[in-house]
């Protein structure tokens, strides 16, 4: 045996994890470029010192008041008399999904999903020793319903991961697609990742408003994204209050500590301030997209804060040249393609300026 005892299925795996480097724009993890104004960042500060007065005692492992708060919000944002017992919160969506995958999961299960996609998908199922099966999306990375649904037949997994919008394409999925695929599954669970839901285009619906349709539905949200908290690490989901218990057999002890769960509550007061700027986003999106198009590039359609795009004969090439002239993006995706996180308008304008040097540098 070879030391350390390491899973022989994890010798030689890179851990995961996007390029942190030190440059003037980073446009590579689709972190919401504006931060916390005065009035949050003094009302998370007196929240965590007054949980720091309790810090001798064990946090509320049920997370009571939190979970009373996020089901308020995702009230007023798709959903519909959703209840605190619907909602489900951990240390980011990651730990989100990868309490999904151990309590459905494990040895001699299957999780599906549709590639391209979330990167991390077979690693949480790595993780959970659930078997990997992915299927695949059509060639402007919409789903083939009748392929979708006929694998999910054959397959019959106990997890089926869509994430919409899509990472790291920015598709959004129609609702008959989960309709479809929710009741394919039968008994399994459909977790629609909605972490870049706040950004999806106007007339986009969110699957929230499906939940009371399919009991096996759930939908997952992080506060990572559109409420610029991916410093707090707080993602959490609404499904059946079934599914929700059964999760809790997996959670670790107090997994949301006091301090935690203070700064999620702090942000959620402050909901409308803190959300004040997708709209913004959304523009600077919008109006990427389309400046990515007048270029010739092929970009996808994306209702998330970030755009697809290509094609590329060597990404690696332009992203080293944007990367050289101070701007980082992300090398990600099917071959041939990058993708950029939307940053403040003068962030992306320091994008276009370089990718013009870059194409032409390398012409």
């Amino acid at each position: 045996m070879t030391f350390p005892p390491l899973r022989e299925e994890l010798r030689g795996i890179a851990p995961y994890g996007a390029p942190q480097l030190d440059v003037p724009v980073q446009l590579n993890v689709n972190e919401n470029p504006y931060g916390p104004s005065q009035s949050v960042v003094d009302d998370v500060a007196a929240s965590v010192a007054a949980a720091t007065t309790a810090l001798n005692r064990y946090p509320d492992r049920e997370f009571t008041e939190l979970r009373t708060a996020l089901a308020a919000y995702l009230n007023s944002s798709g959903g519909s008399g959703i209840t605190p017992d619907q909602v489900w919160a951990a240390n980011g969506s990651n730990e989100v999904m990868l309490q999904l995958l151990q309590a459905f999961g494990g040895p001699g299960r299957t999780a599906v999903s549709f590639a391209p996609t979330y990167s991390m998908y077979p690693e949480y199922a790595r993780d959970a020793m659930t078997g990997w099966v992915v299927g695949h999306r059509e060639s402007d990375f919409s789903l083939d319903l009748d392929a979708a649904r006929a694998l999910v037949l054959e397959e019959r997994p106990t997890v089926v991961l869509l994430p919409s919008p899509n990472n790291p394409t920015g598709t959004a999925l129609p609702p008959e697609a989960v309709s479809t695929l929710c009741a394919a599954a039968g008994d399994g669970i459909v977790v629609v990742d909605e972490a870049y839901g706040e950004f999806r285009r106007s007339g986009t619906p969110s699957a929230l408003e499906l939940l009371a349709t399919h009991r096996n539905l759930v939908v997952t949200r992080t506060m990572s994204k559109a409420f610029a908290l991916a410093g707090a690490r707080v993602g959490y989901l609404a499904a059946a209050p079934e599914i929700c218990d059964a999760i809790r057999v997996v959670r670790l002890p107090y997994h949301l500590s006091a301090v935690t769960q203070a700064t999620a509550l702090a942000a959620l007061r402050h909901a409308a301030e803190l959300l004040g700027r997708v709209d913004d986003l959304r523009a600077e999106r919008d109006e990427t997209v389309r400046w990515l198009r007048e270029q010739g590039l092929e970009v996808a359609d994306s209702d998330a804060n970030f755009a697809l795009f290509g094609r590329f004969e060597d990404r690696h090439a332009v992203w080293q040249g944007l990367l050289d002239r101070g701007v980082l993006i992300r090398e990600t995706g099917p071959d041939g393609w990058l993708r950029v996180s939307i940053g403040t308008a003068d962030e992306m304008a320091a994008f276009r300026q370089a990718l013009t040097q870059v194409r032409k540098e390398l012409s």
